[in-house]
This record gives C-alpha cells, sequence and structure tokens, in this order.
C-alpha cells in the first residue's frame, strides 16, 4: 500500500473516532494493521476479553512470528488457563490445554508438561512458582505490565504505537477544499452555493445531488443547519465569510504521548518474570518532501481562457474574499462545456503560441508567449498588438559555444 494511502487510513480512523463509531475503529486498525491501539488493548485485557484480545492481536502478529509474539500469545493463554482452574472449571481448563497452549509443547515440552500437570492439584497456587497468585484482578494486571513490554520490543510493532499528530476534523477540511476548488472551475460561480452531494463533482450550471440523500440524513454533513442555503462541514465549510473554529476534540488522534521503550525479556517463556532484558529500537519517520508549486493567475469570466495545465505540478489558487485561499494538487481535466466552440478573434503572432493569460481585471487584454520566447500584448477587442517583446540573450559572447550557434540559428530563421 503506498503512503498515501496509508495516510487515508489513518484520516478514515480519525473521522471514525470523532463520530463515535467505536467498534468500527478498532476494526479498522485490526484490519489494516497500521495503528495498534494499546488503550483499546488493555481494557479488553483487564475486563478479560480474551478472543477479543486474541483477534485484535491477529491483524498485528501470529504466534510464530517470532519470540516476542511467541510470549506475548503464552502469557495470555496461560492467565486465561489459570483462571479456568481457579474457577474449578476442569472442563474448560482442558479445553485451553489443548486448542491454545498444547501449541508450545514443540518450543518446551517440560514446560508444557507442567502445566498439564496442575489439573492435578486442587489449588495451581500449591505449585511453587504459582504460589504468590492473587485474585483475578491483580493477575491480569501484573501480565498486562509485562505484555506492554514484550509489545513495545516486538520489532512488528515498530511505528505502529503511535497516531500521527493531525489537527481535528482533517478529512473534513479537505473535502472543504475539495469543494472550494470545484467551485472555482464553475464558468459562473454562485456567491452561496447550494451543495447537496459528494457523490459527484460540484457544478453551479447544473442541478447538485438531485438523486442523493438530503444533508439531513448525511452522516458527514451532520445536522448542521444551512446558512445561505449550504451546509457547513465541520470547522473549515466552504464559502464562509467568517468559519468558527470547532475546539479540539480529545482522544487518541490528538498530540499522541511519547511511547518510551522499557526494558523486556527475550527469554524462554515460562511461569516466572522473565530476567532477560531486550531494549527496543526506535525509528523515527522522516516526512517527505513538499511537492514543487507554481502560482498561477485564476479567472472566472466566460472569456478566461482555461487550458489544460501539466498534471503533478501544484497551483496557489487566489480565491475571493469570501472563500479560504488553498493549495490544491493539480491532477484534474476541465469538463468540455468550459470550452469555447466557436471562433471569436483570429490573431497572427508570428510563431506559435504557448501559453495565453487575460488580464485579471481588463479582460480584453491578452498575454501571449511563444515557442520560440517572444511576448506579445494584445488587445482582442480591437485586434491590435500593443507591445511586443522578442527574445534576446544578453552578453550572448559569455555563452558557451553550443548556446551561441543555437542563438545564431534563431537569429537566421
Amino acid at each position: 500500500m503506498s503512503s498515501l494511502s496509508r495516510e487515508l487510513v489513518f484520516l478514515i480512523l480519525q473521522f471514525l473516532d470523532e463520530e463515535k463509531f467505536k467498534e468500527t475503529v478498532h476494526k479498522l486498525e485490526q484490519e489494516s494493521g497500521f495503528y495498534f491501539n494499546m488503550k483499546y488493548f488493555e481494557d479488553e485485557v483487564i475486563n478479560g476479553n480474551w478472543d477479543e484480545v486474541e483477534r485484535y492481536l491477529g491483524g498485528f502478529t501470529k504466534v510464530d512470528d517470532n519470540r516476542y509474539s511467541m510470549k506475548i500469545f503464552f502469557e495470555i493463554r496461560k492467565q486465561k488457563y489459570l483462571e479456568a482452574l481457579d474457577k474449578h472449571d476442569r472442563s474448560k481448563a482442558v479445553e485451553i490445554l489443548v486448542k491454545d497452549l498444547k501449541v508450545f509443547a514443540s518450543f518446551n515440552e517440560e514446560l508444557f508438561k507442567e502445566i498439564t500437570q496442575l489439573l492435578t492439584l486442587e489449588n495451581f497456587r500449591e505449585n511453587e512458582q504459582l504460589s504468590k497468585y492473587g485474585d483475578t484482578k491483580s493477575a491480569r494486571a501484573i501480565m498486562l505490565v509485562e505484555l506492554k513490554k514484550l509489545i513495545e520490543a516486538n520489532p512488528l510493532f515498530r511505528d505502529k504505537l503511535q497516531f500521527p499528530n493531525l489537527k481535528s476534523s482533517r478529512l473534513r477540511t479537505l473535502i472543504n477544499q475539495s469543494l472550494n476548488w470545484q467551485h472555482q472551475l464553475c464558468k459562473n460561480p454562485r456567491p452561496n452555493p447550494d451543495i447537496k452531494t459528494l457523490f459527484v463533482d460540484h457544478s453551479c450550471g447544473q442541478p447538485n445531488g438531485a438523486r442523493a440523500p438530503s444533508p439531513a440524513n448525511n452522516p458527514l454533513l451532520g445536522s448542521i443547519p444551512k446558512p445561505g442555503g449550504f451546509p457547513q462541514l465541520g470547522a473549515h465549510g466552504p464559502f464562509q465569510p467568517a468559519p468558527t473554529p470547532v475546539a479540539p476534540l480529545a482522544g487518541w488522534m490528538s498530540n499522541p504521548p511519547a511511547v518510551t521503550h522499557p526494558a523486556v525479556s527475550g527469554g524462554a517463556i515460562g511461569f516466572g518474570t522473565p530476567t532477560n532484558p531486550a531494549a527496543m529500537l526506535k525509528h523515527p519517520r522522516t516526512p517527505s518532501a513538499a511537492n514543487p508549486s507554481m502560482d498561477y493567475p485564476s479567472g472566472d469570466s466566460d472569456h478566461v481562457s482555461k487550458r489544460p495545465r501539466p498534471v503533478g505540478l501544484s497551483e496557489e489558487v487566489n480565491l475571493p474574499v469570501n472563500m479560504m485561499p488553498v493549495t490544491y494538487p493539480q491532477s484534474h481535466s476541465y469538463p468540455q462545456d468550459d470550452f469555447h466552440k466557436a471562433v471569436a478573434r483570429t490573431l497572427s503572432q508570428g510563431s506559435a503560441p504557448m501559453s495565453m493569460d487575460f488580464h485579471p481585471v481588463q479582460q480584453t487584454l491578452l498575454l501571449v508567449g511563444t515557442n520560440v520566447g517572444d511576448i506579445g500584448l494584445w488587445d482582442v477587442g480591437t485586434k491590435e498588438r500593443l507591445v511586443v517583446r522578442n527574445f534576446k540573450v544578453w552578453e550572448l559572447g559569455k555563452c558557451s559555444m553550443a548556446l551561441q550557434v543555437c542563438s545564431l540559428q534563431y537569429v537566421v530563421q
């Protein structure tokens, strides 16, 4: 999965958490394997939900992945086994022994035999190594401390224990930026567009969302009233003269605490507390470099030439005062309806034009750049060329011979 796809999963996780889809959040964490929610894991262990504990762990590691994973699963299954014995539920204990603990016999047969012998005791605390076993609650808390150390030292959990530091409602912000950008592409943009759906691109010239669900039933738009006929999305609603900021939501997605990695045992599994420590290495991630950007003036008049631009670049769009300025990745294509079909003026520049830009205020003034570097300023209304500047190399003698030859060829042409 690409880095951007991975980051999209984190945005969805943040959105699900903000919307209180708790079960879905943890299901996505498990299925994606990108973020291990230690708080959720702790709660499930303390509550003794062993099936869910192993199911959640299964999204990140398996029993035989490495020695850390093996010890994690062993400690969980051993605790489950001891709790069954403590309740004198022999049949349940035998089931756990056969289905869950027998897998460890191939790694330590003597230990498996010792565990099996606990079935013969009236109270498993008669075993010397288990003599200090207290009640169930305290035993789970002690085991949890060891599990956390094992998880933090396990290389498979590296970079998965800390959620990215995101601003609240980041996905909503990106959607609003997209709506602003779509509105910029409208030939006749309305002051207060009524956007009713996210399923299709916005266009002021066509009804938006005739078949889409109403905003009141849309969980993304929420139940916020529409100022001026437009449903505001979160803290950065588009086309609002003064957006009201939303207070940051508390939770695991904002300002995650730093994870320390205490010493942890890497020795053999057993009843007692491991003694051989192994420290976990940290691998900080380096943020990727930003994409190059360029300034490009934008106009919304029917006279403005909207030509395709190179894919992969970025542009800074100067929005009207009632919109939010945003930098957008340039990766779209214009609809065919945005281009005029009839020829209004024919102007002879003398060489092939490579760029054309109308003046943002005096919209009959057209600046043309050609393939040989000439620049011309035209008044389209009168078909008059007001200014022309030819390409010229300054101090040609200081240039390389190859450039001088090319320049001479250009002059001859």
